[in-house]
């Protein structure tokens, strides 16, 4: 009997649980996801404004402005993250990172919608309970001009893109994958 009372109060924990994960989704979705929108209106503005060359400080400077602001705000771990990184200092994916962007192509492959796409759940992390949440990024219309295929760059950007992300493995999209994911590490 006694090896049974521990699975038991298990089970009878899990809906607790499952309540609790996706409160906590819902709020850290609230809390976070806002920025994406800011982040594509920045770089429509840019584009509009100064041409696509001219827009690359936005997605190098004032998107991780922007989440990091966001991280100050709330104590969490945010950022950006890609199998096929830009600036592989700030986006390149931990283990766990990596395969829910391997799960997200192969669920976009099946015909789920790049843009629904997400995944949240509660782990350990230095023997403390940690919310993982991470909300696929699209390639929109707007991202195309710079991760799409380099023969379709306007002259002289690749060259641009070249000096400001000397290792840029980020282009050859095409409008709906799934260029990287928000990521979000909170602690419990």
């Amino acid at each position: 009997m006694k090896t049974f009372l521990p699975v038991a109060l298990l089970l009878a924990a899990l809906p607790a649980l499952a309540q609790d994960l996706a409160a906590l989704t819902a709020d850290t979705k609230k809390t976070v996801l806002p920025v994406v929108p800011k982040v594509v209106a920045a770089m429509q503005e840019a584009v509009a404004e100064k041409g696509v060359a001219g827009a690359i400080p936005v997605c190098k400077e004032t998107a991780p402005q922007l989440i990091k602001a966001k991280r100050a705000e709330t104590g969490w771990d945010i950022r950006r993250v890609s199998l096929k990184t830009r600036n592989a200092e700030r986006a390149t994916p931990d283990l766990w990172e990596a395969r829910q962007l391997a799960d997200f192509n192969i669920r976009a492959a099946n015909g789920e919608k790049p843009e629904t796409l997400e995944k949240s759940e509660i782990v350990q992390i230095g023997g403390k309970p940690v919310l993982r949440y991470m909300k696929a990024l699209p390639v929109a219309d707007v991202c195309l001009k710079c991760h799409g295929p380099v023969d379709g760059m306007e002259a002289g950007l690749s060259a641009k893109l070249a000096e400001s992300y000397p290792h840029d493995q980020a282009t050859g999209y095409v409008k709906g994958q799934i260029r990287g994911a928000l990521t979000v590490k909170r602690p419990l």
